[in-house]
């Protein structure tokens, strides 16, 4: 289990509020990209769209997909282009890494949020930034990194709740500027040897595995056997021996396994919310005694062990059934693969050369009252479907041909 649960007490971060640092680490961000995270360029869509929110003095919220770690940094381009870098919101966790990373988190303009429980510094932070807009505001609905690129997930409430309790304020106050939301889209194209990336990663897993390597199958079946061994074992784990049936069953069966007797024991019944929120209800509920460290070392080694068992339903709900039906893109077995290596080791994988590209959608007005009567907020389903819409149209930007670091004419 990755590094995402922290058992302290919560302090609010909040960001830097000037210019100067943002402008200072400017020059510093490609090479960040591609050392880090192998993101060798970024190509902007739409930016103009943007433009014409900050210049009418707009609230600017921008909500985009979140499939890899590098989202916000890529995002960070977006912002140099319109001359208004942007804010945040980041996972708290983020900044308890190191004191490097705190500092550089904040000057960059990001603040934390608190995602096992009520952060009420953190929703105050986001809805004065839209109210004051000076910088646009950017919000993750999907609330965590999937690792799939073409697909979306549950996208949160809370992204909405922000902008209208945002819009509320302007109105209030009687200005003409409103609050909008800018669904923006960013897609990967990894620009590198496919083959040679992949095979030398799953030779470490199938030599994990105390297999042979097993070139004899093309990547898409070696991929897809190393993926059935890997639920093998997590089954005989906690079912005692393997199941078998159609896929989306058995992922549901074993994700249901795991959450259903904590969802009994700590939230009084079985819930049917999406998997995220699952996993963020069970862990506001067992976290706050661990933090205030009034359990004693067995219970508090029984929490960690249950907490690690929510960890891997969660990841196990990333890898979507079908995501490699009709045919798998380079990226999608990329991104699966990079998973597994994830999953193993906890140590999130550099392949490259990658290019980014971002799309901006058009602004989507917030109105202050929200609209009764219906499931689903209308402006986080417009959200969702323009999203979706636009990875579907960006998907045709692949280059053939090309060259990594080749430079072409937008």
């Amino acid at each position: 289990m990755q590094n995402i649960i922290i058992d302290q007490p919560y302090e609010f971060v909040p960001p830097c509020r000037g210019l100067f640092w943002p402008m200072l680490l400017k020059p510093l961000l490609p090479v960040y990209l591609r050392r880090t995270h192998g993101v060798e360029e970024v190509e902007l869509i739409g930016v103009e769209r943007l433009q014409k929110s900050i210049k009418a003095g707009h609230g600017v919220m921008i909500t985009p997909n979140h499939c890899r770690p590098p989202d916000p940094m890529v995002l960070a381009h977006l912002g140099y282009a319109v001359g208004a870098p942007f804010h945040t919101m980041a996972s708290w966790h983020l900044f308890k890494q190191s004191a490097v990373q705190t500092w550089l988190l904040r000057r960059a303009g990001a603040f934390s949020v608190y995602r096992e429980g009520m952060d009420r510094e953190a929703l105050k932070c986001a809805v004065q930034i839209l109210v004051e807009a000076k910088r646009p505001l950017v919000l993750f609905p999907e609330g965590v990194i999937s690792r799939t690129n073409d697909h979306v997930n549950h996208l949160m409430d809370g992204t909405v709740f922000i902008a209208r309790n945002a819009a509320k304020q302007r109105a209030a106050d009687g200005g003409t500027g409103k609050v909008v939301i800018h669904p923006t889209a960013i897609r990967y194209f990894f620009e590198g040897n496919l083959e040679e990336a992949l095979i030398c990663a799953l030779e470490k897993i199938e030599h994990r595995l105390s297999w042979r390597p097993q070139s004899s199958l093309s990547l898409t079946e070696r991929i897809v056997k190393v993926g059935e061994a890997l639920l093998m074992l997590k089954e005989m784990e906690y079912f005692g021996g393997p199941k078998t049936g159609d896929l989306r069953a058995r992922l549901t069966a074993l994700i249901d396994h795991l959450l259903d007797p904590l969802e009994i024991e700590w939230l009084k019944g079985k819930r049917n919310d999406n998997v995220v929120t699952r996993v963020k209800n069970l862990r506001a509920a067992m976290l706050p005694e661990l933090v205030a460290g009034s359990v004693d070392e067995a219970e508090r080694a029984r929490r960690w062990r249950q907490l690690a068992d929510i960890y891997l339903a969660q990841q196990l709900f990333f890898y979507p059934p079908g995501y490699f039906s009709p045919q798998p893109t380079p990226e999608r077995l990329l991104e699966t693969v990079e998973r597994f290596e994830e999953d193993l080791t906890d140590q999130a994988p550099l392949h490259h050369p990658l290019r980014a590209v971002i799309e901006v959608g058009e602004a989507i007005e917030v109105s202050p009252i929200r609209e009764r009567g219906v499931e689903t907020d209308p402006i986080m389903a417009r959200i969702r479907s323009e999203l979706e819409a636009m990875l579907v149209g960006l998907a045709s930007r692949r280059r053939i041909g090309v060259k990594p670091g080749e430079v072409l004419e937008r």
